[in-house]
């Protein structure tokens, strides 16, 4: 074979790899928890460089995706904040529980703006976060469905203050939703995962809900059912790798 045909055989393979991988590479849609933006935008990247795939990814609270799963919304992976929305979803056939991982765990805190003149205090059940509040409102994700307002409200519960702090409630169709009421000042008192907390500079915490106080914060993720491409299954998979374990718990969460 000659110079000339060889250079061209080369040439060819190359090209042909490339268009390979360009096929091969594909989109994969993640329908998550608005508490998980930071840690898989990270874990996203990381993988999109290693496979090519890149992560289109979805954040609101958990019972909205869920919703929207349930109506055929083109979500691939499903990350949920609490048991309760991915149980849902199991019961609707619409996630391949074969693929279920619980895996990640989160803490309750509640959060002021950062100049605020609240001390830091132990929380128990004891604790009336009514009267903290004073005149203001307490801002949390909508206790009806978005699950770090179903933590707090099972802990209001359990102490026998739902009562009055229902009364003085922010309904945040998030927790990041709740925690920019804090930023802003617009409300003296939040609840939100410790998480969430951490990423902000403009609110503090002042205290940390003991776990007694509610049923563990456990993050489920699963493929949906009739999307499990390999991609999906790949990301799946990053997940649970050690640099994947880095970043989540860079920002703060426990991994399972």
């Amino acid at each position: 074979m000659s110079i000339k045909h060889l250079l061209g055989a080369v040439a060819g393979l190359i090209l042909t790899v490339a268009v390979t991988a360009q096929v091969q590479a594909q989109d994969v849609t993640v329908f998550a928890a608005a508490s998980l933006t930071n840690a898989l935008n990270d874990i996203g990247a990381q993988f999109t460089a290693r496979t090519g795939n890149r992560i289109v990814a979805s954040y609101a609270a958990s019972s909205a995706l869920a919703k929207q799963i349930e109506q055929e919304a083109p979500a691939q992976v499903f990350a949920s904040a609490d048991l309760k929305w991915m149980d849902y979803l199991v019961g609707k056939k619409r996630i391949n529980p074969d693929t279920r991982i619980n895996l990640l765990g989160n803490a309750l805190v509640l959060v002021a703006p950062a100049d605020s003149k609240q001390d830091e205090l132990e929380i128990s059940p004891k604790t009336d976060i009514a009267a903290l509040a004073g005149a203001g409102r307490i801002a949390t994700g909508d206790p009806d469905a978005v699950p770090v307002g179903l933590y707090f409200r099972q802990a209001m519960e359990r102490a026998g203050h739902w009562q009055a702090v229902e009364a003085k409630l922010a309904r945040a169709d998030s927790v990041r939703a709740a925690l920019a009421l804090v930023e802003r000042g617009e409300v003296p008192l939040g609840v939100v995962y410790a998480t969430d907390a951490a990423i902000s500079k403009k609110v503090k915490v002042v205290g940390r809900f003991p776990e007694t106080m509610h049923d563990p914060v456990v993050y489920p993720f699963a493929l949906v059912a009739g999307r499990e491409t390999p991609a999906a299954r790949a990301f799946l998979d990053f997940l649970r790798t050690e640099d994947a374990r880095v970043v989540f718990g860079k920002y703060g969460f426990k991994v399972n």
